[in-house]
């Protein structure tokens, strides 16, 4: 058993008891002792009759003067609080410098008075993390507001660093913002006005349909049955009761279909599904360069493992689903 951070003395017991009990072939006991593990924030991994136990998340540092969060519930919340803004975009910052500048940019000059832009730096690379600096022109105030950064310790998957950013959002519409988009006008009023609605639960520059789940195809709206996670809008208010994203989305792969119907299905009342709204809105789109840290291997793979997840919640709604469009409709396939 190795020890890389100090471990709690009752962790430890409740490990070694879990060892015994896969030893007698008590499984039962064995799976309840790892679950009393995992709740502690400790993560068993088994190497024969021996085991490992390692933090269930990277820890939380302080890095001179700059909190460093090893996980999205680490990072205070202003969730519960009333909020103070009219709209949160949300951005992840990694590695793609320029991206995250072109769209800072125009924001600064687009977006309305009462934005706030939280920045998650996801173990961004050196050149983005000196960007990311104070008084650097890429993190000048948009809207009045300078961007507010949540730093992380290490690498965080897609879902928990959008979570991290998340629990920083005070405004009463949030955007999920990808670095492929850049604003060339005012983007966020017109997804406010939509959500007015009571009966949208989701809008954004980018739509898709299915019949079926198991394709994806963009399509003009105004009604559809998913939203791209370029640009993906939602109420504040409904982060507590239907969120957070589920943090075994790795990648942002399949993510904003996941989100889409899990804020269109609601709480499970029995209430109709709610719209996901198209809007034309003034984004110049470019080139989508991924997550550059990872293999295109290993991406298509915890891709795949993202479809699947949507697909054991969703397959049985299909009156979230509103099928394939009309044909000679223009559309581009989403795998």
């Amino acid at each position: 058993m190795t020890r890389p951070f100090p471990i709690p003395p009752d962790v430890v017991v409740a490990a070694r008891e879990r060892a015994a009990a896969r030893a007698a072939r008590d499984w039962p006991r064995a799976d309840a002792l790892r679950a009393e593990i995992e709740a502690a924030g400790w993560r068993v991994e088994d190497a024969g009759t021996a085991f490992r136990l390692e933090p269930a998340a990277p820890p939380t540092v302080e890095d001179g003067g700059i909190v460093r969060y090893g996980s999205s519930s680490a990072v205070p919340s202003v969730l519960d609080d009333p909020p103070t803004a009219r709209f949160t975009v949300n951005l992840v910052a990694e590695d793609r410098s320029d991206d995250l500048a072109r769209m800072l940019a125009g924001l600064r000059a687009h977006a309305p008075a009462g934005t706030q832009v939280v920045i998650v730096a996801n173990d961004p690379s050196a050149e983005q993390t000196a960007r990311l600096a104070p008084g650097h022109p890429d993190v000048a105030p948009v809207a009045g507001s300078a961007p507010e950064l949540v730093w992380t310790s290490q690498r965080l998957g897609h879902a928990t660093a959008r979570n991290a950013g998340l629990r920083r959002a005070t405004g009463e519409v949030v955007v999920l913002g990808d670095l492929s988009v850049e604003p060339t006008g005012d983007a966020l009023t017109p997804l406010e006005i939509a959500l007015a609605d009571p009966r949208v639960a989701v809008a954004g520059a980018f739509g898709f349909v299915t019949a079926d789940l198991r394709r994806l195809e963009e399509a003009p709206g105004p009604d559809v049955d998913a939203i791209d996670l370029s640009w993906l809008a939602f109420r504040r208010a409904e982060l507590a009761a239907l969120g957070p994203l589920d943090e075994k989305f790795a990648v942002d792969r399949h993510l904003d279909a996941w989100w889409s119907l899990v804020l269109r299905a609601g709480a499970g009342d029995g209430s109709p599904p709610r719209a996901a709204r198209r809007l034309d809105l003034p984004l110049a789109r470019n080139a989508d360069r991924g997550l550059s840290s990872l293999p295109a291997d290993e991406r298509e793979r915890l891709a795949k493992r993202n479809y699947y997840r949507v697909l054991d919640r969703f397959r049985d709604r299909r009156d979230l689903l509103s099928g394939a469009p009309p044909v000679g409709s223009a559309t581009v396939a989403r795998s």
